[in-house]
């Protein structure tokens, strides 16, 4: 497999090998050593899956406390997949990185605790897999509004369809730092 580090340290993207022929292909989307020593060590506890259609953007979602890394992939259509430091004291804090997932591409991205995450369906519908390293906690989740000017997310569509819930996201500004979680260094 090949990891490729981002602009923003700590995220990667995952390139799994993958071995095809005529009649389809095969690849291997998570191994404990593999993926240990490409620096994602964490304990993965929560497997989850969604379809979404054309448009549909989820997020910015993180938690914190209770912050939880993941690791994404597209097991059918596409998504740009987004990921935004918010961990107050971090020189990369309010930027963001865009990668596309799809099923043709493969790729998967490692989203480290302490990063919001967010997702736009690009093709006529997805299915988007994502393995986590803390068990979903209701109270400790936040959202972060995906069209905050100040992070500036370049979304490639013009119009999103938000749930109701993600319409009320505030935008990072307006959050409490003391609600959001922490830089440590290495």
């Amino acid at each position: 497999m090949n990891v490729i580090e981002t602009e923003l340290p700590g995220v990667l993207v995952v390139e799994p090998k993958v071995f095809g022929d005529a009649r389809g292909w095969f690849t291997e989307t998570y191994s404990v050593e593999r993926y240990r020593a490409a620096g994602i060590a964490l304990p993965f506890v929560q497997d989850n899956l969604s379809r979404s259609a054309r448009g549909i953007l989820r997020g910015l979602h993180l938690q914190s406390p209770n912050a939880q890394g993941k690791l994404v992939w597209v097991p059918e259509g596409a998504v740009f997949d987004v990921a935004v430091d918010v961990r107050v004291g971090s020189p990369t804090f309010g930027r963001w990185v865009g990668v596309e997932l799809s099923s043709e591409n493969h790729k998967q991205l490692w989203i480290p605790p302490g990063f919001a995450h967010g997702f736009m369906v690009t093709s006529e519908h997805c299915l988007f897999s994502y393995k986590c390293t803390e068990l979903y906690v209701p109270a400790a989740e936040l959202g972060i509004a995906w069209d905050d000017p100040a992070i500036g997310i370049r979304w490639p569509l013009a119009s999103a369809v938000l749930s109701a819930k993600d319409q009320q996201n505030q935008r990072l500004s307006d959050i409490d730092p003391a609600r959001l979680p922490r830089f440590e260094a290495a």
